[in-house]
């Protein structure tokens, strides 16, 4: 019987995961441990993988691993997939897939709950009524209708968040290589200059690659309106943390929100609960009163779980049978 290993699997997945192995009479077998070279050894044995999780897998000895072990994929359960090293695993023949829209919905949903906390002051309002001080003073907040949101990457996920603030009754504007004209009606392109300086939220749906690597640094926040809001519900190095940190203390950006991190392996999904959180810059933020911090839950509801064992594990079986997945990302 075909079987296959699912690395980093939390309780939550384990009803979609044995309802898949049993519809298709495949042997899928979970781990709780992160794949590493510490962990490769535990593939042997097995035809297929799926992984996901924060943590980088550089080493191409890793992948020769896999390889000798005879895996042809590695399959992620996630969208990003810059933890992987695609030159090493294309040089061991390994097609690396992942999962780039297992629910626009979830992502774009919190953004949404992210930017009414922001333009209702919420997180300052909490700050004074936890010292019984119930002031307007500084509460003011706009109406959502009358707020154009700027969105860097109107793929998928950027799409859905387009048309929610849309249907909210906001000017929707968005930067993107690609025009897409099912979007005709929802949003209008423009470069990303006009975008920073328009837009009184810019939230950002791109993958992290080389170009998009520190994308918001401090030239792109220094371009923003002083009343404007920043949120990123996709990867954390989009970001430059301390840019975006000196624009809050300097209040040339009012507020943000952050759904990731950079450096927030080894945090993010952890009980770190009477440790010290190896982090400053999240501690910073985390202080703030106009940012919001969740640990990277964007993708976490139950449609999304579904669907991101689903498409994995019909990917692996695709691969295994000689199929071409329509998800490979090299």
């Amino acid at each position: 019987m075909t079987s296959i290993l699912m690395y980093s699997v939390r309780p939550d997945e384990q009803e979609a995961i044995q309802a898949w192995a049993q519809a298709n009479d495949i042997q899928v077998d979970t781990t709780d441990h992160d794949l590493g070279m510490n962990t490769v050894d535990m593939i042997k044995g097995y035809d297929g993988i799926v992984i996901q999780q924060h943590a980088a897998l550089p080493e191409p000895e890793l992948y020769q691993r896999l390889k000798e072990y005879g895996l042809k994929q590695l399959t992620l359960r996630i969208t990003g997939y810059d933890i992987v090293n695609l030159q090493a695993a294309r040089e061991n023949g390994l097609v690396v897939t992942n999962v780039p829209a297992y629910s626009p919905r979830s992502v774009s949903e919190l953004v949404l709950a992210q930017v009414m906390r922001l333009v209702r002051h919420l997180g300052e309002a909490s700050a004074r009524e936890a010292k019984d001080d119930y002031t307007w003073d500084g509460l003011q907040a706009h109406e959502i209708h009358n707020l154009t949101v700027g969105i860097i990457g109107a793929g998928k996920i950027g799409s859905a968040v387009a048309r929610i603030f849309r249907a909210l009754g906001s000017t929707v504007i968005a930067n993107d290589p690609v025009h897409r004209p099912e979007l005709a009606d929802t949003l209008d392109y423009v470069d990303l200059p006009t975008l920073l300086k328009r837009a009184d939220i810019v939230t950002v749906h791109t993958p992290l690659d080389e170009t998009t690597h520190h994308l918001i640094d401090a030239q792109a926040l220094d371009a923003m309106k002083p009343s404007a809001f920043l949120i990123n519900a996709a990867r954390g190095p989009i970001v430059d943390t301390p840019a975006l940190i000196k624009a809050l203390q300097t209040k040339s950006i009012a507020g943000a929100a952050i759904d990731t991190i950079e450096g927030e392996a080894g945090i993010f999904e952890k009980d770190l609960s009477g440790t010290k959180v190896d982090n400053q810059a999240l501690e910073t933020l985390k202080a703030m009163h106009n940012v919001e911090v969740s640990p990277h839950i964007g993708f976490y509801t139950d449609t999304a779980v579904n669907a991101m064992v689903n498409i994995s594990l019909n990917d692996v079986k695709t691969i295994l049978e000689g199929g071409t997945s329509e998800h490979q990302v090299d």
